[in-house]
């Protein structure tokens, strides 16, 4: 099905839940949702609303959720857990950490919680695991006021054992913090993967169960565990932008690219509907669109994915989005463009690259990066080690602000460019080495931003190096972390053929061909499979 038919496809379905261009989130229903049963010693005429508020904090729709609960404010000024709420919307757990002037107004929700002197032990049990977090006045790390907001939610979770909604945030701050302490973290882990899987059976249409277990399986080994809540959780709430895309986590994880597809789109449509009636979150579009160019290069939809470039370069610039200090527009386009060149060894092209206007540093070293590995694979290695300059003066910039997370990445794009120049060089081993490095942190990949797996470029290189039994090793070792990648399935083809293994390599060309399945590719390693298993 083409992407305009799966638009009208879902349309069909969401039209009547969001039609009315007047309508908000206030008029979304529990089919829409999900359900919760969040009770509260709030007015009776808050409640239902103040449930609707935690099923949009369960699908991430923090924009909708703080609406909600402010307005619950308003409407029974001494409602303690309206606050609770608010403060809850303001950090997003999974992908950003609250700045100073976001901690201070979460800390002010959370002391007029207490103020308001919540009328039961489980609503203040919530207020102050929720001060646990916001309690930054001993300057204390992020990472360790989430994880003490982590086991206060789990003794909440023990003392009210019944209590749903305990379960589902339990699991996912165990998902948001972590100890230091691997052993203990391995065993909270699988604490809250019983907890979510407990939840899940005996509410199905709970939307945090759901999500939450998507997010906790979200690695290539325990991937197709969460394929039951990935194929319900589209379901549970349909309205939520999130809840349509993170089912994708786990088909691209485990190679479903159509259903990858799909999920995006619909994910993509939602947010498009839900931007016209004037209800926050239209930038997730664009993390749904990195999944969705990533699945169309894979399953070979070329002029479907530059037809997603091209829409966000069409794209007028967005507001700063939750305050994390970029514009999410800008860091898409620089990590689509990156992504479509590499993929398809558009080497010139790669070289040609140009960084995108108002990105910010870190941004701008994935252009930088995929730049230095188009000159040093088109012979041109000395310009190559200009651009290396680049993302080495980046990298220094972000360790003197003292940006560790994004100067780790920065860094690994320094080393993958250096290895290919190196490679361009003839310091083949020098080449090796760097990547062979990196690939034992190989995590996979599921999306455009994640760029190339490096047990891939290991196995390009080596193939290029007329070692092909070494590079099948390495392709089908990521193969194993990212099964039907395109160029790792048409790799392990060409090595297993050139080692004279002819079976495993028609195997090979047999999945490529099998992946791509009503695509329009006219990439020259799937004709030359489709030509050879025409021969057999």
């Amino acid at each position: 099905m083409n992407r305009f038919l799966l638009l009208l496809a879902f349309f069909s379905l969401v039209r009547p839940v969001l039609a009315d261009e007047g309508q908000h989130h206030e008029d979304l229903t529990a089919k829409q949702l999900g359900t919760v049963h969040f009770p509260v010693s709030c007015s009776d005429s808050v409640k239902q609303s103040f449930e609707q508020g935690v099923a949009l904090l369960h699908s991430f729709w923090y924009e909708e959720a703080e609406k909600t609960f402010r307005q619950i404010a308003k409407d029974d000024p001494r409602c303690a857990m309206a606050h609770w709420g608010v403060a809850m919307s303001l950090w997003h757990q999974l992908w950003n950490r609250p700045d100073a002037a976001t901690l201070q107004k979460g800390e002010a929700e959370v002391t007029q919680a207490k103020a308001l002197h919540a009328k039961t032990r489980r609503e203040r049990a919530y207020i102050a695991a929720m001060a646990a977090f916001y309690d930054h006045s001993d300057k204390r790390s992020h990472r360790v006021r989430a994880y003490a907001y982590s086991r206060a939610m789990e003794q909440v979770h023990r003392r009210f054992p019944d209590d749903h909604e305990a379960a589902a945030f339990y699991g996912l701050s165990v998902i948001a913090s972590r100890s230091g302490k691997e052993a203990v973290d391995a065993a909270r882990k699988e604490d809250a993967i019983a907890t979510l899987e407990k939840l899940f059976a005996e509410e199905p249409d709970h939307p945090g169960a759901a999500h939450y277990l998507i997010h906790i399986y979200d690695t290539p080994e325990m991937a197709a565990r969460g394929l039951p809540a990935a194929r319900r959780y589209a379901k549970v709430a349909p309205a939520a932008p999130h809840a349509l895309h993170m089912p994708s986590h786990i088909f691209a994880r485990l190679g479903l690219w159509q259903d990858d597809i799909a999920s995006n789109l619909a994910s993509i449509a939602a947010t498009h509907q839900s931007s016209e009636m004037h209800m926050g979150g239209e930038g997730h579009q664009f993390h749904a669109m990195d999944f969705l160019v990533y699945a169309y290069l894979q399953s070979g939809r070329e002029a479907e994915a530059q037809k997603v470039i091209e829409e966000v370069k069409a794209m007028p610039p967005m507001e700063d989005m939750y305050g994390m200090g970029y514009d999410p527009r800008i860091s898409s386009l620089v990590e689509l463009e990156a992504s479509y060149v590499l993929e398809l060894h558009h080497w010139a092209d790669a070289a040609a690259l140009q960084p995108v206007p108002g990105a910010t540093p870190g941004d701008s070293a994935i252009t930088y990066r995929t730049r230095a590995i188009g000159l040093a694979r088109t012979g041109r290695a000395a310009e190559a080690r200009q651009d290396l300059s680049h993302i080495e003066s980046i990298h220094q910039q972000l360790l003197d602000e003292k940006k560790e997370d994004r100067a780790k990445a920065v860094e690994t794009d320094r080393e993958e460019a250096e290895a290919w120049i190196d490679h361009a060089e003839g310091k083949n081993e020098e080449a090796l080495k760097l990547l062979r490095d990196l690939s034992e942190d190989d995590e996979g990949v599921y999306a455009a931003g994640d760029g190339i797996p490096a047990h891939e470029m290991l196995a390009d290189m080596l193939l290029e190096m007329n070692r092909p039994e070494e590079a099948l090793v390495e392709y089908e070792a990521d193969l194993k972390l990212n099964p039907n990648r395109f160029d790792s399935l048409s790799g392990a083809a060409q090595a297993a053929e050139k080692a004279g293994n002819t079976g495993k390599a028609n195997s090979y060309y047999a999945k490529l061909v099998e992946a791509c399945a009503g695509g329009d590719s006219s990439r020259p390693e799937l004709a030359q499979a489709k030509a050879l298993l025409a021969k057999k």
